[in-house]
């Protein structure tokens, strides 16, 4: 990769690398911090080694690296790298949730993924503390421009007053009106100063701009896109699994490798045993925790 060229010469090209037959990318973010071995990112990869028809969606796997750290950590372990500055801030450190740096970094996600759209590619967004331990691709509604995961998730897709969207895991197929949506809920920041993309967006999902534009959002099952706050109870059809309700990346890192832990334990059994099979999580994690 020539480093000298631009960013978004180098996004196009690692785009373009990366992209699957119908254009659409798998996008993850990473600073320094959850970058060193044995940390995050680490357990991030190996549940798509484990993972029941995952090993292959690596090769359509960007890593988008907040700082050069990450980038250099990145290139070592992974052939789709892009780094992504932001100038005059630090990304590298670890940020904890809804510390300005936490905040700066989020917003910055949401406004490279609208440059993502904007080329033309539909993608699925994935945070780094969620383990995909099936393909997720089946589980996509085949109508809904926009789709997110949820922390809580009342029985309807398109429920959404009910729906308490997780940014964690979305997908964004790649046209005016998903574009428009990004733009928009980049834009709500100002008027919403201190919140996060994912509390701006539970504000904003159901104005009636987004309606106008005609964005159709679709809210995911936790039975089959699961974390730590509402776990799927179907280790038969379970997708992901993340650490959200957590504090800490150590804790998150226990838990989800108890997750894959009890992941190879229930491959490994047989017939009416996986029927029973349940998950030894949450061990570590807890939202009155902090991480010391």
């Amino acid at each position: 990769m020539q480093e000298s060229d631009s960013e978004d010469v180098r996004l196009e090209r690692v785009l373009r690398a990366a992209a699957m037959a119908n254009d659409t990318v798998i996008l993850t973010t990473l600073n320094s911090a959850w970058a060193e071995p044995g940390s995050m990112v680490d357990v991030f990869l190996e549940s798509f080694r484990v993972g029941e028809h995952t090993r292959e969606l690596l090769d359509h796997l960007v890593i988008v690296s907040l700082d050069l750290a990450a980038h250099r950590r990145c290139k070592q372990i992974h052939p789709h790298c892009l780094a992504v500055a932001t100038e005059g801030v630090d990304f590298s450190g670890q940020k904890n949730f809804m510390t300005d740096g936490y905040l700066r970094m989020m917003w910055r996600r949401i406004d490279f993924l609208r440059q993502v759209l904007e080329k033309g590619y539909s993608f699925i967004f994935t945070d780094t503390d969620i383990v995909w331990l099936r393909s997720p691709l089946p589980r996509l509604y085949a109508e809904g421009d926009f789709q997110i995961a949820c922390d809580h998730f009342t029985g309807d897709p398109d429920d959404v007053l009910g729906n308490a969207p997780n940014g964690g895991f979305a997908y964004a197929r790649a046209n005016t009106e998903t574009v428009e949506l990004y733009r928009y809920w980049y834009a709500a920041r100002e008027r919403h100063p201190g919140l996060h993309d994912q509390d701006v967006l539970n504000l904003i999902k159901a104005d009636r701009y987004l309606a106008e534009v005609g964005v159709r959002i679709r809210f995911l099952s936790t039975e089959f896109f699961g974390g730590l706050c509402e776990p799927s109870r179907n280790l038969s059809a379970v997708c992901t699994m993340h650490a959200n309700c957590c504090v800490g990346l150590r804790r998150k890192i226990a838990d989800l490798t108890l997750i894959l832990h009890d992941w190879r334990s229930f491959m490994s059994l047989r017939g009416p045993d996986k029927r029973s099979a349940s998950w030894s999580v949450p061990r570590n994690c807890s939202l009155d925790k902090v991480e010391e």
